[in-house]
């Protein structure tokens, strides 16, 4: 398994005694080291809980389940880098609470799937195209990307904003990556009757519509859409 955690989660040796960490090239703040590790806590547990979840089945490697399970994981993956960004660099208290509850909760489902793939015996990457797993994703994966997912030039302008512009940004980047991972999980629930699929399928769309509540009413506070 091959799991990474995006470079801004990574905690800095010899930090000061009082717990803060200047600004600069290789350094990173306190509150983002100790993200970090409550995001790899979060990986450890998901994974743990994968592999205790009872299966009735065990999916093929050409099955909805299986690709599910690879293509929300890369998916997922996007989010928590771009989450760690905004706990890293937005200086609105909303906005960096949302982005520790994204990166947090969508890194332990990424452990929670990676476990599901281990215990089938299936490999976290698999030799169908992204989104083959659902019948009505023709036109869906454009430029390799799955829906909602930011573009390399999006994820640039992203780093590159402060303040304000940078805000809005991540919300609405956040907003659409949400809503393309609801398509997803709604599209395995059409599909799958495996009951912790569709457990974990259930509870993502569920999490995320309430995130998209709340990415709206930031946007409006910051005065956009």
């Amino acid at each position: 398994m091959n799991l990474t955690i995006g470079s801004g989660a990574l905690a800095t040796a010899g930090a000061p005694e009082d717990g803060t960490i200047e600004r600069g090239p290789g350094r990173r703040t306190a509150g983002t080291a100790a993200l970090a590790l409550a995001i790899l806590l979060g990986l450890l547990l998901g994974f743990a809980s994968g592999l205790l979840a009872p299966g009735l089945l065990r999916p093929g490697d050409g099955s909805p389940e299986a690709g599910f399970a690879r293509d929300m994981s890369s998916h997922h993956a996007q989010a928590v880098e771009m989450s760690i960004l905004a706990h890293e660099k937005s200086t609105d208290p909303d906005v960096r609470t949302l982005a520790a509850d994204i990166a947090l909760t969508q890194q332990a489902q990424i452990g929670t799937m990676q476990a599901w793939l281990k215990t089938w015996n299936l490999n976290p990457t698999g030799s169908k195209p992204r989104m083959a797993w659902m019948p009505d994703a023709a036109g869906a994966v454009k430029n390799g990307l799955m829906p909602g997912m930011a573009t390399d030039a999006q994820r640039a302008e992203l780093r590159a904003a402060t303040g304000r512009d940078f805000d809005v940004l991540f919300l609405r980047l956040m907003r659409d990556h949400h809503l393309g991972g609801i398509h997803m999980a709604e599209g395995i629930l059409e599909l799958s009757d495996d009951a912790q699929v569709t457990a974990l399928a259930n509870s993502m769309v569920a999490g995320q519509k309430k995130e998209i509540e709340l990415i709206q009413s930031l946007l409006g506070k910051f005065g956009a859409q």
